[in-house]
């Protein structure tokens, strides 16, 4: 695992760094550079002289080992070369991941697009399609240095951190341990219910903003949270809403998905547990940040007596859903 999440700082990432980097592998920036919405890493899109501009991203220090970086990757060379639609990391003399300074940093092609529309069947449809094929992939081989979704990372540890380290109101301690006891016990519930499920490597992270629709074509990017993990965790995050809505989705979706591959619905059982998983590490993702500058800035409701408040009531909620029934869908 990598050696902590602590912050070790991007006072040193100047423009100068930045352009010295990329230079270092043998482009020549023409200077312009701009910021990208990244917060987890520090992502950049950077010009080049007499040529398309390029994607510069600076892995956050402490957060993934080197192999694991490589792992992932990897993993997205692999999708590519079978003419699936994702965004991966230019090889240089073979290598994806290089070093300048204290930095690791990989290189993409510029990549523009717009976020899907998850009230339109045919995206979904579309989306089916296209992460079948990325689990037809995940499952031909296994990661060996990154973890798996697992209710210890997501949960119990994430709980311990911000009760540890006095992100919870005073008044709210008692609430929140209680309730967090109560859910990873419902969450445990959730996958006994659910039995035997197999494991692939996965996106992790597939939410419509990491979709780029472009010439009607959609394209899957941002494999930085890719772990090993049910199917599943692939697809939960394009449904939302009441329970109709969301059955109505899952079926678009999963019209596309069948085509390529089969699904085990005793997956369903799992899709509130994870959604109640990443509820519960996204404040602690936050907390561990908290020192960095930049989320202060971006995230200000978060650490406030009404976050932790709102954050309890959602939570509660999540406690009713895993109480209620699976989503109905079955093969047609």
């Amino acid at each position: 695992m990598p050696e902590n999440n602590k912050y070790h700082g991007y006072n040193e990432l100047t423009p100068d760094t930045i352009v010295n980097a990329i230079e270092s592998l043998g482009y020549l920036s023409d200077r312009r550079i701009l910021a990208l919405n990244s917060y987890e890493n520090r992502v950049y899109q950077v010009g080049i002289e007499n040529d398309s501009p390029i994607i510069v991203k600076f892995y956050r220090p402490g957060r993934w080992t080197n192999e694991m970086i490589i792992e992932e990757h990897q993993f997205t060379l692999d999708l590519a070369k079978q003419e699936i639609p994702v965004i991966a990391p230019n090889l240089i003399d073979g290598n994806s991941l290089f070093n300048y300074r204290e930095y690791r940093f990989s290189i993409y092609p510029r990549f523009g697009g717009y976020a899907p529309e998850l009230d339109n069947s045919d995206h979904l449809l579309q989306l089916g399609r296209i992460i079948a094929q990325i689990h037809n992939i995940g499952e031909t081989k296994i990661f060996q240095a990154r973890p798996e979704i697992s209710i210890n990372d997501f949960a119990t540890r994430p709980v311990n951190y911000l009760l540890e380290n006095n992100f919870i109101p005073i008044d709210l301690i008692d609430a929140y341990t209680s309730l967090t006891k109560d859910l990873i016990k419902r969450i445990k519930d959730c996958f006994d219910q659910a039995g035997k499920i197999k494991t692939i490597r996965l996106h992790g992270d597939c939410h419509h903003g990491n979709v780029l629709t472009r010439d009607e074509n959609f394209y899957i990017v941002d494999f930085d949270d890719a772990r090993t993990g049910p199917a599943i965790q692939d697809i939960w995050m394009f449904l939302s809403g009441d329970r109709q809505y969301m059955t109505s989705r899952l079926n678009d979706f999963m019209e596309g998905y069948i085509e390529f591959r089969g699904f085990n619905p005793s997956e369903l059982h799992l899709i509130e547990a994870l959604r109640t998983l990443r509820l519960i590490h996204y404040s602690a993702w936050l907390a561990e940040r908290w020192d960095d500058p930049a989320f202060p800035i971006a995230f200000p409701f978060f650490n406030t007596q009404r976050y932790w408040e709102e954050q309890i009531l959602s939570l509660r909620e999540q406690a009713a859903l895993m109480e209620e029934p699976s989503l109905d869908w079955h093969l047609h």
